[in-house]
């Protein structure tokens, strides 16, 4: 796997003498691999206690663990349950610069396959939103199916261009998310195919298209808001270019300090700029334990106005969809799950309050609570996935070497007296549904996600 040329020539400019030391690490380091432990799901780290004490912590996540899956699995219980995303250790950093409050309104706009947006998500309670965005169809499905395991509620999961959501939502989000679409240098250990895309005119034609991005969601910041603006490249026209781009264009956007001390300093003179570019941030794989990895923080100036938020709708068949689910709480839930109903086709959500979607691609309208069939509920995956175990009348819970667990997760049936519908658990963490009767819980465990 050989560098290209004209990569290493720009890259021995930038870094002078640590060029060798660069070289090293990225030929020499094992790929820097993690996982994040899912604060929403707030038994995740006493659960996971035997598991975390044996890792080492990432500097610049406090959730963040290094991790390979030589230790621990991707069909593990407690990864399947949504205790913990597996994520690139340097790709932790952005969203917590971000410092997202329990009542923001946040947008990552380039959200898949969901490690930032699920790490924002954690933080956000019933007063807020995540609207996670992703343009291609395939990588949006993705992205869904990582709200969902993660547990979020309160989120909307888009497949749309930055240019309909600006339309649709103009000073709308008190944070925002631009993972950026890069030329990928900061991967080419991880994915030697970008090796073979790569070229200078590449990098400048990523920087045009990042520009467009981050134009599009300066249009969507509320006064007082901001934007955490990340690649995963080492391209100085993708990273310190863009925050001279954001400065120059936008009289007021000031850049500020991420907090993420631990990491390095850009460099303005890597782009000629005129501004200091010292608080935007750099992971280098010779100075941190991560791959390649940019961040800036925006701030736009102002203050916040009132938000332009919606009456919420109501639909014909929203009432017998809504009697159906409150006939199958009372009888298989312990919480009464309150809020903004809505039917779509034969599937009932609870959908977040103010938010006009209408026009807008929607993969998941919100929390998917589940299925109205001939007159009876079907609850959804993504419903058991945002409950905790104290929330179902009946429960059966296993260990994660448990036999009858293996045999679950791989869609057999497994022998209980329950009657109805119960709470199958990977100890206090909702996994999955079962139907007893006769004897057996007949499974419900999603096929998709079935072992083999």
């Amino acid at each position: 796997m050989n560098l290209p040329n004209d990569f290493t020539k720009r890259m021995k400019a930038m870094l002078g003498n640590e060029y060798d030391d660069f070289e090293k690490a990225f030929y020499n380091n094992p790929i820097s691999t993690g996982l994040r432990v899912n604060f929403k799901k707030s038994y995740a780290v006493t659960q996971m206690k035997d598991i975390l004490d044996k890792l080492s912590k990432v500097d610049w996540c406090k959730n963040g663990y290094y991790c390979d899956k030589t230790q621990f699995s991707g069909n593990h219980p407690y990864h399947i349950v949504g205790l913990c995303y597996f994520q690139e250790p340097s790709a932790m950093a952005s969203v917590e610069a971000l410092k997202i409050n329990p009542d923001d309104y946040v947008l990552d706009l380039c959200a898949a396959p969901g490690g930032k947006a699920t790490q924002a998500g954690a933080y956000i309670e019933k007063n807020g939103l995540l609207i996670a965005n992703e343009i291609i169809p395939k990588r949006a499905a993705i992205l869904a199916e990582n709200i969902e395991r993660m547990g979020l509620s309160n989120t909307i999961v888009t497949n749309e261009s930055p240019e309909k959501l600006q339309d649709k939502f103009p000073c709308f989000f008190d944070k925002i998310i631009v993972d950026a679409p890069c030329s990928g240098e900061g991967m080419f250990k991880k994915e030697p195919q970008a090796i073979t895309e790569w070229s200078i005119n590449h990098t400048h034609a990523c920087a045009v298209r990042q520009k467009h991005i981050l134009d599009c969601a300066y249009k969507m910041l509320r006064p007082g808001g901001y934007i955490v603006y990340s690649t995963c490249t080492f391209a100085p026209c993708e990273n310190e270019g863009i925050a001279d781009y954001m400065l120059k264009t936008y009289s007021d956007i000031s850049l500020e300090d991420t907090g993420l001390d631990c990491l390095d300093a850009g460099v303005g003179d890597w782009v000629d700029s005129d501004f200091d570019l010292s608080l935007c941030r750099r992971i280098f794989p010779h100075h941190q334990n991560g791959e390649g990895h940019f961040i800036a923080l925006f701030k736009k100036g102002g203050t916040a106005t009132q938000r332009n938020v919606t009456q919420d709708k109501t639909q014909k068949k929203e009432n017998i969809g809504v009697k159906l689910f409150k006939e199958f709480e009372k009888n298989t839930l312990n919480t009464d799950i309150c809020g903004n109903f809505a039917m779509f086709g034969d599937n009932l959500y609870l959908i977040p309050h103010g938010i006009d979607t209408d026009g807008i691609k929607l993969i998941r309208a919100g929390l998917h609570l589940g299925v109205c069939k001939k007159n009876r509920f079907e609850p959804s995956h993504a419903l058991i996935n945002a409950l905790d175990i104290n929330d179902f009348k009946k429960s059966i819970s296993f260990k994660p070497d448990d036999i009858l667990l293996s045999k679950y997760l791989r869609g057999e049936t497994i022998p209980s007296d329950i009657k109805g519908y119960c709470c199958v658990a990977v100890e206090t963490a909702p996994i999955g549904w079962a139907k007893g009767a006769c004897g057996i819980l007949k499974n419900h465990f999603p096929k998709q996600f079935r072992l083999h």
